[in-house]
């Protein structure tokens, strides 16, 4: 599902241009990288496993089909403190990628309302995540590595918070294996709102979720090298 709306209407010799708002826009690519992986859950989310299944489905809209994490209910008990929701994609390990989606929060309000973003993962003891978290501290809108115990800010930059609404916002995350850096984009596609360097995981999966929240995702890319 595309929801990239825009009309350029120029009238020559007049130059006049008239410009309909984008409701979220399609990234400019920055890797020179292949695409691996794309979907638009049109056709449903077959490849996909969720720590709970229950918590998360298909979901019909006006303007497609969203892959939506529509419940923070559930059991799942991480072995150490990290997200609870976590949806992986299947037979995908990658070294570095850059993977875009587009996600709408879909949860009230409040300090640590938030999406995350899973990559290097390996298990459910070590991996890495992007909390996108309305206000920033220490253990929120921050890089997280999960190493065999609770989570710990790796982020070198950040900001302080991530502006959620009820809108659709674009987010890429960009991952050097070689350079071991990890770089996070919200809306803007040119400037990071958070950076990290750490060289623990050098490939994984990647995934889609939230600490204890609700979410919506749709029109996913991943374009990057694949372990060998």
């Amino acid at each position: 599902m595309n929801r990239d709306i825009s009309c350029i209407v120029c009238v020559f010799p007049l130059l006049a241009v008239l410009m309909v708002p984008v409701i979220h826009s399609k990234a400019i690519q920055a890797e020179d990288w292949p695409i691996v992986y794309e979907t638009d859950f049109e056709k449903g989310a077959d490849r996909w496993s969720p720590t709970e299944k229950d918590t998360w489905k298909i979901k019909s809209t006006e303007g497609g089909h969203v892959y939506s994490q529509y419940t923070k209910a559930g059991t799942f008990k991480p072995p150490h403190r990290s997200p609870h929701h976590i949806s992986l994609i299947n037979d995908l390990k990658l070294k570095s990628f850059q993977l875009d989606v587009d996600v709408k929060s879909t949860h009230p309000d409040y300090g640590h309302r938030d999406a995350c973003l899973f990559f290097g993962y390996q298990n459910p003891a070590q991996f890495y995540y992007v909390h996108l978290g309305q206000k920033m501290d220490n253990h929120a809108n921050q890089i997280f590595i999960v190493n065999r115990a609770d989570r710990t800010k790796i982020s070198s930059k950040t900001t302080p918070g991530t502006p959620w609404d009820d809108q659709w916002h674009h987010v890429r995350v960009i991952r050097d294996a070689e350079k071991a850096t990890i770089q996070i984009f919200f809306d803007d596609m040119k400037t990071p709102v958070m950076e990290a360097m750490d060289k623990n995981f050098l490939w994984g999966q990647l995934g889609l979720g939230s600490f204890d929240d609700t979410a919506d995702w749709d029109n996913l890319v991943v374009r990057g090298t694949l372990l060998d």
